[in-house]
């Protein structure tokens, strides 16, 4: 009979990526790392720095542009995504990459002025679909500060 391999924890300092044979975070379809669940700033900081090309300096701009602008913001990273969120009020915006853009989704955003573009099933949910050298980093922030002090989704439940 076959033994099971151990279970790995989740310690401080872990790799938090699933690594490919060559070293690297496996990335997903259309580019996205497969980054473990956990929570914290050490696991979005993995997602980040396996984040495709020039995706990679984008997250980095985001993530600052998200501490920046809330301040007490919390992380995690659920669904091989990056979560934003403030203690008590929930979570407020995500991003996921995809093979030509990062989505990122402000998940109160029907009640950001002015709404991101994107919209789809989730009435409360908006998004913006960011090229590269697209980001409009005023308009950004702006978006960050109006969904860090609504009520966001309280989705799972570390805040």
């Amino acid at each position: 009979m076959a033994r099971k391999a151990p279970r790995r924890s989740m310690k401080a300092g872990r790799d938090y990526g699933a690594i490919a044979a060559d070293g690297k975070t496996v990335l997903l379809s259309g580019g996205n790392p497969q980054i473990a669940k956990a929570d914290g700033d050490a696991p979005v900081q993995a997602y980040i720095a396996a984040m495709p090309g020039w995706k990679s300096d984008l997250g980095r701009r985001l993530d600052d542009l998200i501490v920046s602008n809330a301040p007490g913001v919390r992380k995690a990273v659920r669904w091989n995504s990056p979560f934003y969120g403030i203690e008590g009020q929930g979570w407020f915006a995500s991003y996921h990459v995809f093979t030509r853009y990062v989505k990122v989704t402000f998940l109160n955003g029907s009640e950001l002025i002015p709404e991101p573009p994107g919209s789809g099933k989730d009435p409360d949910a908006r998004w913006v679909d960011i090229y590269e050298d697209g980001l409009d980093e005023e308009q950004f922030a702006e978006w960050v500060r109006q969904s860090a002090a609504l009520p966001g989704w309280k989705g799972f439940d570390t805040l």
